[in-house]
């Protein structure tokens, strides 16, 4: 063996080496970057919920995904009839249940809620569409069953009535949306405490803008119900107030 031949291994092995050490930290620098883009989609732009309730049937099943928009209201307005998921205003849910599994299933979790890939906390949040915007009166029912938004009926294709009735809401109301509220309303207007049943609470039913996350606008998952979600522009159409 000749002295070039000695001297070359070990160079051989010492550039591998640092080959390995640069792809290790290239992997290490790509997942962090990751990491922090998912958290930051998550915080600012959209996230995962899934579905506890049949509160939104037919619309929305009970385990389905979906995916919100968290740029509306932060940056762009809501609409009447946009599907809206928004944080309990206080007292329309039970308390949150105990968190469930062992540590390394509640890490894995936690992990996954940090990123935007989970959510654990769906639970805690609420799923309705919206109603009323702040100024807006809204009445229910009249003699057709209809509810009524600044003095216009609607028909609203979307909701899902017990058989042979005809009424969109068993509880009569008409309220007027304070400024910075919401009024929400769910599909499944016979199974659904929703603005209704909360009118003798403190807030009124109505739900304020800032408990709103965001505009829900796909379904996700499972992969047979993928669709978008609809507001159903032409149901509110001619609702708008003459003094906005």
């Amino acid at each position: 063996m000749t002295d070039s031949t000695a001297t070359t291994r070990p160079r051989r092995s010492a550039r591998r080496a640092s080959s390995w050490k640069t792809l290790l930290r290239d992997v290490v620098v790509i997942f962090v970057v990751a990491v922090l883009v998912s958290f930051l989609i998550k915080t600012f732009v959209a996230r995962s919920f899934y579905i506890p309730s049949g509160s939104m049937e037919n619309t929305l099943q009970i385990n389905d995904r979906i995916i919100v928009n968290e740029l509306q209201p932060k940056v762009f307005g809501l609409q009447r009839g946009d599907v809206v998921v928004f944080k309990d205003p206080g007292g329309w849910l039970p308390p949150a249940p105990p968190p469930t599994g062992n540590a390394v299933q509640q890490g894995v979790g936690a992990v996954l809620d940090f990123v935007g890939l989970g959510a654990s906390d769906s639970d805690q949040h609420l799923v309705k569409r919206l109603i009323g915007l702040p100024g807006d009166h809204i009445s229910c029912c009249n003699a057709l069953g209809q509810m009524s938004v600044n003095g216009v009926p609607l028909k609203e294709p979307y909701v899902l009535l017990p058989a042979g009735v005809e009424a969109v809401s068993e509880k009569s109301f008409d309220v007027t949306v304070p400024a910075g509220k919401v009024w929400v309303m769910g599909d499944n207007r016979y199974n659904s405490a929703d603005s209704r049943y909360h009118m003798d609470d403190p807030g009124k039913g109505f739900v304020p803008l800032s408990d709103v996350v965001g505009k829900a606008f796909v379904i996700s998952w499972p992969v047979s119900h993928w669709s978008w979600l609809d507001d159903y522009p032409d149901v509110f159409r001619g609702v708008e107030r003459e003094d906005k």
